[in-house]
């Protein structure tokens, strides 16, 4: 059971949607199939980019630093073999921080799988319940007990994606972390998503924040986006997303 929800929601991180909004992450080729949909075929099927894919379009330093130390970390643990090369040396210190960042990231993919599934009202295997039970108390004491949309997907007539909660007046993002909460921050990039998801789902007034939890503690802090940055986040985005179309000729001839 665990194992079908991670897979379900590690899939939901495509980068492509229908005019409609439904999420178009694969496509069938001409042999039958079912491949990642990729820039060529977007242009055939009609489709908008993700807000994810947009914002990477610009620089991220908080994701840069990470990988940094990642690196770091591996130097320190991985001792040089006899004879080794140093293009050796280097190549295996990157594979090993590229391991550990992989099981980061799906240890994080996995704990939003499960408070997402836990708002959704879907299965949860017991030793990951306080995971959701943190995440949805949070949000009790910050928004008195909302009736959340869970993973809705949206598309405009050029981006589209998939917000993780939101009611009429709210809307948040869920972010998994190693770090300790009480130093957590939002960054440029938490704004331009937010002020994203904001338009495409047509709640221009609603509050925007960023629920942090723990991977470790299972300890969760939200924290809500100024106006006035969400602001300047929207129009970030909307130069990005003009950069992006310009670059892969998207909808042009």
């Amino acid at each position: 059971m665990a194992e079908v929800l991670t897979a379900k929601h590690s899939a939901d991180s495509g980068h492509w949607y229908k005019a409609d909004g439904t999420p178009a992450y694969t496509y069938i080729n001409k042999k039958g199939e079912e491949k990642p949909t990729t820039l060529r075929e977007a242009r055939k099927l009609d489709l908008v980019p993700s807000v994810t894919t947009i914002i990477s379009c610009a620089s991220a330093p908080q994701l840069v630093n990470w990988k940094i130390d990642q690196a770091i970390l591996s130097s320190l643990t991985l001792t040089r073999n006899e004879a080794e090369t140093e293009q050796e040396y280097l190549a295996r210190i990157k594979a090993d921080a590229q391991e550990q960042a992989k099981k980061a990231a799906e240890r994080g993919t996995y704990i939003h799988a499960i408070v997402q599934s836990g708002f959704e009202g879907k299965f949860i295997p017991i030793e990951y319940e306080t995971y959701y039970c943190s995440a949805r108390d949070t949000l009790f004491s910050a928004t008195d007990n909302e009736q959340w949309t869970c993973e809705k997907p949206f598309a405009t007539d050029r981006f589209g994606g998939k917000a993780d909660l939101h009611t009429l007046k709210f809307l948040i993002d869920i972010k998994t972390t190693d770090k300790p909460i009480d130093g957590l921050k939002l960054w440029d990039n938490h704004y331009l998503q937010l002020a994203a998801y904001r338009v495409g789902l047509e709640i221009y007034e609603a509050q925007c924040g960023i629920l942090y939890i723990n991977s470790v503690t299972a300890e969760s802090k939200l924290i809500w986006a100024d106006e006035k940055e969400l602001g300047k986040g929207w129009k970030c985005f909307s130069a990005l997303l003009d950069y992006y179309y310009a670059k892969t000729n998207l909808g042009g001839e």
